[in-house]
Parts: structure tokens; sequence; C-alpha cells
């Protein structure tokens, strides 16, 4: 093969998300000028719409960023999402009249669900547990406490003015933009990050250079539970109601957002943009299927096929990359 061909596909095989992305909504764009005579994409009430479906598994999907890049994984958050919705639904209904009580309520429901992320950290970092295994049994754990602390319901319904202001109109998808942007700097820009990629690219190198991986590790899985408690209360604030199992269908959206955005499971690469677009790729299918009245269940086909394809890709990459 020779260098301009293997430039080419390694251009596209870099950039195939966002040239997806694309292709998506000129699809959808295409079927809404010739099926309804008005467009997908600029349409206000669209754009709302797929921004709102990805921004709480954005959330997630920044945290869990952070833990893949290490060739982690994090399956816990989903219900640590909704241990944080039900904790700050439980918390607000004390004095429901009183925007006060969020001062209270948001920060410790946040400070709750760090426990699960430090013991995450701890098992994996410490006691060498496998992050799957490790996580898994806190996605059990955090289960129950959410279902535990909801009481006898699934549901907690709040009715307090600020927490409703929080999860108006566009205030999720500006908050979710905010700390998105915060995280990509991090991880992008600062030795944090460098580390991050130095013990997902080899920890045993990483420990040679001098980084303390054990400390580093446990602060990584915290990042992913303060990301999953801050999805959990978007969440309540948006439905006015915590959900003890809000969280349940996004964590395999926030796995495939990272990995759709170019990163590998194997660690060592993947960035917060990618994620981005791997979210605005799974919201795009989901609100776009659903806009050309193709039955709901077809989206979990659509976005578990383009997981396959990104883990083609990303095999693609590494044989390109090592010359085969």
């Amino acid at each position: 093969m020779d260098d301009s061909r293997m430039a080419r596909l390694a251009w596209i095989s870099k950039f195939w998300p966002w040239l997806f992305l694309l292709a998506l909504l000129v699809f959808f764009e295409i079927y809404a000028q010739v099926a309804v005579h008005r467009s997908f994409v600029l349409n206000a009430y669209n754009l709302q719409s797929i921004c709102l479906a990805a921004s709480a598994p954005l959330l997630l999907a920044i945290g869990q960023t952070f833990v893949i890049v290490t060739a982690g994984i994090d399956l816990s958050v989903g219900f640590v999402m909704g241990l944080a919705a039900v904790c700050v639904a439980q918390f607000t209904v004390l004095d429901e009249d009183a925007g006060a009580i969020l001062l209270l309520s948001i920060p410790l429901s946040i400070v709750v669900c760090l426990i699960p992320g430090l013991v995450n950290g701890l098992l994996i970092a410490r006691l060498r547990v496998p992050a799957f295994i490790g996580t898994l049994g806190m996605y059990g754990v955090a289960r129950g406490a959410g279902f535990l602390a909801a009481g006898s319901g699934m549901t907690v319904s709040v009715n307090n003015a600020a927490l409703a202001w929080i999860g108006a109109g566009w205030r999720p998808v500006i908050l979710t933009a905010v700390l998105l942007a915060i995280m990509h700097f991090i991880l992008s820009r600062t030795r944090f990050g460098q580390y991050t990629y130095a013990i997902g690219g080899n920890e045993q190198s990483a420990v040679r250079a001098g980084i303390n991986v054990r400390r580093h590790l446990i602060a990584i899985y915290v990042i992913s539970a303060a990301f999953a408690a801050i999805g959990g209360i978007v969440y309540t604030a948006r439905f006015a109601a915590g959900v003890a199992n809000a969280g349940e269908p996004m964590l395999l959206d926030s796995i495939a957002a990272v990995v759709i955005g170019g990163a590998s499971l194997f660690g060592g690469t993947g960035n917060v943009i990618g994620t981005l677009i791997g979210s605005l790729i799974i919201a795009v299918i989901e609100f776009g299927l659903v806009f050309i009245d193709v039955n709901a269940f077809w989206q979990f086909i659509v976005v578990g096929i383009v997981i396959i394809v990104s883990v083609l890709i990303d095999q693609y990459k590494e044989r390109l990359g090592g010359g085969a």
C-alpha cells in the first residue's frame, strides 16, 4: 500500500466519527425536506431535543473517558447516577419551598456518591481487583442503595422552583458544556491529563517514571462518580423526580460514546471532544429514528452496530500504526 493511500485511510479512520455524524445529519435533513418539507438541523426544537438527550449520558461519559483512557471501565456509573437523583430529591423535599435547601442537598448528594467512586478506586488501585469486577460489584451496591434511599417506591417526586430552574430550557446543556470544556482542558493540557494517558499507555512505565499510579487511579474513579452524581442531579432537576434506576439505560451510552468517539478500550487514547461527538451521534440516532417514525427499539440495534464498527476501526488503526 502506497504512502498517500495509507495517509488517506489514516485520516478517515481518525475523523470517521465526525464524518459519520455529518452523514447522519445530512440523511435526516434530506428526509425532513422531502417528507415533511421542513428542516431537521435548522430547527430549534430538534436541536434542543438532541442536545438535552445527549447531555445526561455525556456527563457520565466525561468521567468514563478518564477511566477508559487508563484502560479501565466503570460499570457503576448508571446506578451512582440513580443514587444521586434519589438523594437530591430526598434532601430537597425536606424543605421544598426554599431554594436555600439546594445549597445543602446538591453538595451532600455529590459527597454521598463520591463514596462508591472512592471504593472503586481503592479496590482497583490498592487491592488490584480488575476494574470490570470491582465496578460491577459497586453496580449492585449502588443499585440497592438507590432503591433503599427511594423508600417504598422507585420515584421521589420534587416540587422545588429553584431545582426546576436548573433543569429548565438550555441550562442542562450549558452546564454540561462548561464542565466538558473544563475536563477537556484538564485531560489535554495539564499534568494530570498526561499522567492519565501515561497510565493507560503502559502502567509499569508510568510507575518507573515516578507517577503515583495508585493515587491517580483513585482520583480517576472519584471523578467518574462525581460526574455520575452531577448527571443524577440534572436528571432530578429536569424531571422533578429522583428515580433509582434513572441512569441504568445510560451506562451503555456512556461507554459507547467514549468508544465511538475514538477511545480504545485498551487504554492510552481518547479525548473529551471525541466523547462529545460520540454522544451526539447516539442522540441524533435516537431522536432521528423517532423523527422518521421508526420503532424506537431499533436505536439499540443501530447503536450496537456503531459500537462494533468503532471497535473494528480502532483495531484497524492499531494495525495501520504498526505497519501491518
